[in-house]
């Protein structure tokens, strides 16, 4: 629908979606036809997905396809000519609708002993009112502004507030050095930034930085004061009382939302741009149709909002999502609407750990505090739950406050191990979905959408086993690999999980041409067998469960793999020390003291034969 650009204007008169609460796969036929609708007709299926997206200016087309010159293929824009406004269709439009009063967003931070909650009302005063504070420092439609913040509500503030003036922003993630944020200032050459407490991290990156914002606003947090430097800081509650609010202003649905930065697991990050209108329509089909999560129903996805997972599920899919409406002009179906959309969507920002804040029952305290419907979360914490809690105790004392709500958990980031999947799928008594996506594509691309039957072979259409990389989610046209392929090609990218010798073994195929495999076996703490037993018995395990093709003859033990803050192993670092060469740390590691342990533990087996000079 077309919408006014005033800010709490009561649009038309509109219906609820005839969907909201109910899966729309509960049979396998309709997935299998919206499927081969969305890559047969994608015009006419994201049209028709669009409609759920307040616009204030009507699309030419829908899918505008061209070449540029110099390019390696079509360049495709979704929905040209059309204008909105992402802020306003995730703050503006429910307020508009009568659900300021209902909670937004819900704060939990037990590092700092914090819990907060924002109406709709609160949320959309204080982003519009930043906003006004970013247009009185001179920022506008299409400049960049960097935000350095940790996972408070000020961050999703920011981000909001620079969608509403057009500007666009880049998040960096808190936990990056000096030498990363400087390198992302120079790339995305921002105007103000915002920063979390890490003051000497600031100051060393603005001056390895050849790019020097004119504004840096400043979050003050008690735990950690920031020393303001005249001129250049200014500190953001001064900011928000020298301001007024201020309203959308409508940008072009190709115009840039954001610059996010991928995680750089094989070398210099590399900044991924995201339009408005894309990113709106596809966030609110994806809550819809593969989370399954309406109006008043609570999102959670434990992440850090400088990651993807943070920009899509934490702030802008639980946000956009509201509810879900289509015009109608009947009084009786508009008095209807009042009771049924007088709640919406909300999110959690939770400011702490799977593990140690203060234990292992962290995130069931979450589920059950807050009534979260759906969980998203990386399996890397849920292997760390695991390791603390490995009968599930803690799972159990919460799990009659859990259940009254939890309907499903999302697992993303790496790949789930299917012992890990099936103890929570048990303990949890909910879908553990494992999907997969990636920065570039801002949603997932292979995932089950809830409602479809899980881990069975049965019916007309078979479910998603554990450890599957799932189905292509509609409106991708890919090619998943089954398990009735030959062997052949069963095996290119098999992973092999093994119980015995107490480990987990992956073998990734085919190996580039020249290369021969080895082996980085992590034990438990329990391992009492010989280095000389356990190599047996991999190799022999790979030759029975893989082939003899594989020709592993080399096994090296190591205490840890060297991963990224998001639980992606790090392969190219390894095989750089394996082979002597020069490698670049990338800023993303999560445990860097394990290299060295790396390297030693090659070195034994024949391989890091000369020190490796780190660039």
């Amino acid at each position: 629908m077309w919408r006014s650009l005033r800010r709490v204007k009561i649009p038309t008169p509109v219906a609820a979606h005839g969907a909201v609460r109910r899966s729309r796969w509960k049979h396998s036929l309709r997935y299998t036809q919206e499927y081969q609708r969305s890559v047969e007709s994608p015009e006419d299926f994201w049209a028709e997905a669009a409609k759920d997206v307040q616009w204030f200016r009507p699309w030419d087309k829908v899918l505008d396809e061209y070449v540029c010159c110099g390019s390696q293929g079509p360049i495709h824009k979704w929905f040209a000519g059309a204008q909105l406004n992402t802020s306003y269709n995730a703050l503006d439009f429910h307020v508009a609708c009568g659900r300021g009063k209902s909670v937004a967003i819900r704060y939990d931070s037990p590092l700092s002993n914090t819990k907060r909650s924002l109406t709709y009302d609160e949320l959309l005063e204080q982003v519009s009112t930043f906003a006004g504070g970013l247009r009185k420092l001179g920022v506008k439609k299409g400049d960049r502004v960097l935000i350095y913040m940790p996972a408070v509500v000020e961050c999703a503030v920011a981000m909001l507030a620079c969608a509403r003036l057009g500007a666009i922003h880049s998040v960096v993630f808190g936990g990056f050095a000096s030498g990363e944020l400087a390198a992302r200032i120079d790339d995305a050459q921002p105007t103000p930034k915002g920063v979390i407490k890490y003051e000497p991290l600031l100051n060393e990156a603005l001056e390895r930085a050849s790019w020097k914002p004119k504004k840096n606003v400043i979050l003050q947090r008690e735990m950690c004061p920031f020393d303001l430097q005249k001129g250049r800081d200014i500190e953001w509650h001064d900011l928000m009382a020298q301001s007024s609010p201020v309203d959308a202003v409508p940008v072009l649905a190709t115009d840039p939302l954001y610059i996010l930065y991928t995680s750089g697991t094989t070398g210099m990050p590399k900044g991924v741009v995201r339009d408005n209108g894309g990113h709106a329509v596809a966030l609110k089909w994806s809550m819809s149709n593969i989370m399954n999560t309406y109006p008043g129903e609570t999102f959670w996805a434990a992440s850090d909002m400088g990651w993807v997972v943070g920009h899509s599920y934490i702030v802008y899919g639980p946000l956009l999502q509201g509810c879900t409406v289509r015009s109608h002009r009947t009084l009786l179906l508009l008095l209807l609407l009042l009771t049924i959309v007088s709640r919406c969507g909300q999110s959690v920002i939770y400011e702490g750990k799977p593990v140690g804040t203060p234990d292992a029952g962290a995130y069931w305290r979450v589920l059950s505090e807050y009534g979260v419907k759906t969980m998203f979360t990386a399996p890397t914490a849920l292997r760390a739950i695991r390791k603390e809690d490995p009968d599930g105790k803690l799972i159990q004392q919460n799990k009659a406050a859990v259940h009254e709500t939890f309907k499903a958990m999302f697992v993303a980031g790496e790949r789930g191990d299917p012992k890990t999947l099936k103890f929570f799928a048990d303990q949890l008594e909910v879908p553990v979905v494992d999907h997969w996506w990636q920065t570039e594509t801002g949603w997932p691309m292979s995932s089950q959408c809830l409602g479809m039957k899980q881990d069975t072979t049965s019916g007309p259409y078979p479910g998603i086993k554990f450890g599957s990389v799932s189905r292509a989610v509609p409106g991708y046209n890919i090619q998943l690999m089954s398990a009735e392929k030959s062997e052949h090609d069963a095996h290119h990218g098999h992973n092999h999980d093994s119980d015995e010798p107490d480990k987990e073994l992956v073998v990734k195929l085919p190996l580039p041409p020249g290369h021969v495999p080895v082996a980085l076996l992590v034990l438990k703490n329990d391992n009492e067998r010989s280095h000389e037993e356990i190599t047996a018995q991999v190799v022999a395990d790979v030759r029975e469960q893989i082939g003899s093709f594989v020709c592993l003859k080399t096994v090296a033990m190591v205490p840890g793999l060297p991963k990224t803050r998001s639980g992606k192993v790090m392969r190219a670092t390894i095989s750089a020390i394996a082979e002597s060469r020069p490698f670049k740390v990338p800023a993303t590691i999560e445990n860097a003291g394990v290299l060295a342990d790396v390297r030693e533990a090659l070195k034994k087996v024949g391989y890091a034969e000369n020190d490796v000079i780190m660039q």
